[in-house]
């Protein structure tokens, strides 16, 4: 077995100290000559050195770690959200330890546990909280700050949220605009706080303009492209001359469920989505759908988690982020 290369490996191959190079790598160059600072990066990047990440955080007492928990590392809005930290993250010198939940309240709690033992000094939670009160105790028992993304109800934290309730206002008033009264809208087995918001704005919006809806014509799935494929001969069963898909997953797979009973769109059915994932602008037709800004999210909240770090007695942070109607060719208007 290769043996790993060390810091004194590098200071006797420089014929310099331990202190030294450690101090030339940890940003301190300016108390030595640019021709021993150049040697040491030449000899680290030849010899492949790497410093120890615990040694050094023993010494810094800090990781600059966040533990960030997804529901899905596979959504393509998730994979979006995840750019937005990391690159934010990576300008101050952070780096995201990303875990994907799977939905599972029980994979979430392990990757609770896993980020404390690997002494992350932050958490982002974008996962649905199964028990928002153990998991506040769990981190602040560890002195572990973190911030909750809006699949999660309020609690006394910092928190980034999108404007979801206004966001299914927006999808009723639209349809409703282009003639659409039956309609069918698809949504997740297990609702979140930003999908029932969803709902509840749809709901509130379709009462106010006089159009009937009721339970009845809430079609559940599972959140994936499978999931609402599955579920597309239910759905045409209603005959709905349009469809509300909660995301942008679900709107693709009935898309191609459509396709394949050759019912089109939007000539035979309309068809909007929510979350503006890059795949809505490739499908045939092109999906109109809500855009959340998912980078921005993930911006936003790795923002605000290094803010808490770094400054623990700060104000709660709360930021809204405003959500905008794509029109692409997936609705048509009737009479």
């Amino acid at each position: 077995m290769t043996k790993k290369v060390t810091i004194t490996d590098l200071a006797k191959r420089a014929n310099v100290s331990v202190t030294t190079v450690s101090q030339i790598l940890n940003g301190k160059e300016q108390r030595f000559s640019q021709k021993t600072v150049a040697k040491i990066k030449a000899l680290q990047l030849e010899m492949g050195y790497v410093p120890d990440f615990n040694a050094q955080s023993l010494i810094s007492r800090s990781g600059k770690t966040i533990g960030v928990i997804v529901p899905s590392i596979n959504n393509p809005f998730f994979a979006e959200f995840n750019h937005g930290i990391d690159s934010y993250s990576a300008s101050k010198g952070y780096t995201p330890l990303i875990f994907g939940s799977n939905n599972s309240p029980q994979v979430e709690s392990r990757y609770l546990v896993e980020a404390i033992r690997r002494a992350a000094d932050g958490m982002i939670i974008a996962s649905a909280v199964s028990d928002v009160n153990e998991t506040d105790k769990l981190l602040r028992q560890n002195g572990l700050p973190y911030l909750l993304i809006d699949r999660n109800p309020p609690v006394k934290g910092d928190l980034v949220d999108v404007q979801n309730k206004q966001g299914g206002q927006i999808v009723a008033d639209y349809l409703h605009e282009n003639g659409h009264h039956k309609i069918i809208l698809v949504a997740p087995k297990d609702l979140t706080l930003n999908m029932e918001l969803r709902i509840t704005g749809f709901k509130e919006k379709m009462k106010e303009l006089g159009v009937d809806f009721s339970d009845d014509q809430i079609v559940h799935t599972d959140l994936s492209m499978a999931g609402g494929y599955q579920i597309t001969e239910k759905v045409l069963a209603a005959q709905p001359t349009a469809v509300f898909a909660l995301n942008d997953e679900l709107a693709v797979g009935l898309n191609r469920g459509f396709a394949e009973h050759d019912v089109r769109v939007p000539e035979d059915v309309s068809l909007i989505g929510y979350d503006n994932i890059d795949l809505a602008a490739y499908t045939i037709p092109s999906l109109t759908t809500m855009n959340q800004p998912a980078f921005e999210m993930g911006e936003t909240a790795a923002r605000l988690i290094i803010d808490r770090i770094e400054n623990s007695d700060s104000d709660l942070q709360r930021v809204t982020l405003p959500i905008r109607l794509v029109k692409r060719n997936s609705v048509k208007k009737i009479n």
